[in-house]
């Protein structure tokens, strides 16, 4: 029976219960599935086979679908679809409400949970000289020891008054925990400072139980990562809490700092639309993707070194492949220096790693227009590939599509790496996606 829609949205626990229940059809229909997915699961997690052999196999993860079925809160992970969610927009009206209502020396602490404020002694009695610090943490009976005795403690409050908190605030306080949830972006939308604290060593699933398990080798510098690198000062401060000099002069700057309410375009009912509308339109994983040529013989590829001789870009005189979505023009190629992820070496550069582009990037051709000198060329499965390995000057081609990877480093590889640009607040697409 032809279905009588086109896409199923769920998340991993749905996708197990298709599994189960579906048989046969659930591998005639899985093209059709997008997976919600909050921290994004990378190509080496999700290709079953490779997963097995090389250690990465988790609990999540090992389906292999195309990895731009997975659909994150942020755009942390590029190899998946960030998919994103609203926040609430205020009109110009309720912006000027909220200025004119904004107590100067109150802060509120990000997280319900009590366990959060252990050990913060130190950082909280700092705070505490400059502003009156509020809670919401959930208790039943008894005031939870761990919240000191100078916050006023509302206890657990429905979203509208947990916004009129937020409105009258200055500052809400990350303590490093929760992490990438939804209320700093509440909370500088009704005109808070965000303070969060810097994490070194970063975490991962290597160093953290938190992150064990999880389909995503991906390291986290700070409590809220997007908060920091797509917003930024003067709404957003990531400092080190265990440097008291700095926490305190970050405190006293931030006394000092006027904001007004901000919130991301992407982050808006229209900014969520217009990026879920053009996934609709043009995201298709039902066109089976051809076996990835070998690179030998493959034909002579449509970009030219940049004037500078740094980069790989789209040659003018090319046209791009008709319906190629993101348009292959916007495509910028760089050989990251060994141990550097093509996540950070596009980001380096302004740029977002793209990898649909990585088929266009893998053959001989493009090592040679870099000028790098490969000894030999050599086809295999592995999500760090395309890639150099310097010593023995052998360039490595990528033999399987579902791990063309974005995330991945190696010391070993200096990896080929496909950037493009983004429009301004709406990360997911770029400047001629719409």
């Amino acid at each position: 029976m032809p279905l009588p829609f086109d896409l199923i949205y769920t998340d991993y626990h749905g996708l197990q219960q298709m599994k189960q229940h579906m048989g046969l059809s659930f591998r005639k229909y899985r093209c059709r599935i997008r997976v919600i997915d909050t921290f994004g699961t990378e190509p080496a997690y999700n290709h079953e086979e490779y997963a097995t052999l090389h250690g990465y196999r988790t609990n999540w993860g090992y389906w292999n679908l195309n990895p731009k079925q997975f659909m994150t809160m942020f755009p942390h992970t590029p190899d998946n679809s960030f998919m994103g969610f609203v926040s609430e927009e205020l009109n110009e009206t309720e912006k000027q409400l909220i200025k004119g209502g904004k107590a100067g020396n109150m802060a509120v602490v990000y997280g319900k949970e009590a366990s959060i404020w252990k050990g913060k002694e130190k950082s909280l009695g700092i705070l505490s000289k400059y502003m009156e610090i509020h809670g919401t943490v959930y208790y039943e009976s008894q005031r939870p020891p761990e919240v000191p005795a100078f916050v006023k403690n509302h206890g657990l409050l429905p979203q509208p008054e947990f916004q009129q908190l937020l409105r009258k605030a200055k500052l809400f306080i990350g303590f490093g925990f929760p992490y990438e949830g939804p209320a700093p972006l509440e909370a500088i939308a009704n005109g808070c400072v965000f303070l969060q604290s810097r994490f070194s060593p970063p975490h991962s699933s290597l160093n953290h139980e938190f992150f064990r398990g999880k389909p995503t080798s991906r390291e986290v510098f700070s409590q809220h990562p997007y908060a920091e690198n797509f917003i930024g000062k003067p709404h957003v401060w990531t400092v080190d809490y265990n440097n008291s000099d700095e926490f305190e002069a970050a405190i006293k700057a931030i006394m000092r700092t006027q904001v007004d309410p901000y919130l991301p375009y992407e982050y808006t009912c229209e900014g969520m639309l217009e990026r879920i509308h053009a996934y609709i339109q043009h995201q298709d994983f039902c066109a089976a993707p051809g076996p990835v040529p070998a690179g030998a013989r493959a034909p002579q590829s449509p970009f030219v070194l940049a004037p500078n001789a740094t980069h790989l870009e789209w040659a003018g005189n090319s046209s791009s492949a008709p319906g190629a979505w993101p348009p292959a023009h916007s495509l910028r190629a760089w050989l990251a220096a060994a141990g550097r992820a093509c996540t950070d070496l596009c980001l380096d550069h302004g740029l977002v790693c793209e990898p649909s582009f990585f088929p266009i990037l893998n053959s001989q051709d493009a090592f040679r227009k870099l000028q790098v000198p490969c000894d030999s060329t050599e086809s295999e499965m592995n999500h760090l590939y395309p890639a150099f390995a310097q010593p023995g000057r052998e360039c490595f081609l990528q033999k399987e599509p579902l791990l063309f990877s974005c995330a991945g480093s190696s010391t070993k590889y200096r990896r080929l790496c496909p950037c493009r640009d983004f429009r301004k607040g709406q990360v997911a697409l770029c400047q001629d996606c719409l």
